[in-house]
């Protein structure tokens, strides 16, 4: 199911965020460097929502430091 899809990417997304002790705006400046224009509360949206753009995931797990998405599920 696509809603299934949805979650893990947010979720997974969250994870990494959590994971590198980073907070949305630290995520937002170095979205910044990659030619994102985003905000805390725009990263905090489109978190929520869990639909966001694949270029928008790679971005972020770049701006985070993640190098690895396990597709599988435990």
């Amino acid at each position: 199911k696509l809603s299934n899809l949805e979650d893990h990417a947010r979720l997974f997304l969250k994870a990494e965020i959590k994971r590198a002790n980073l907070t949305y705006d630290e995520i937002a400046s170095r979205l910044m460097e990659h030619g994102f224009n985003e905000n805390a509360a725009s990263i905090a949206n489109k978190l929520a929502r869990g639909t966001f753009s694949a270029t928008f995931l790679i971005a972020a797990m770049k701006a985070i430091g993640c190098t690895t998405l396990k597709l599988e599920e435990d």
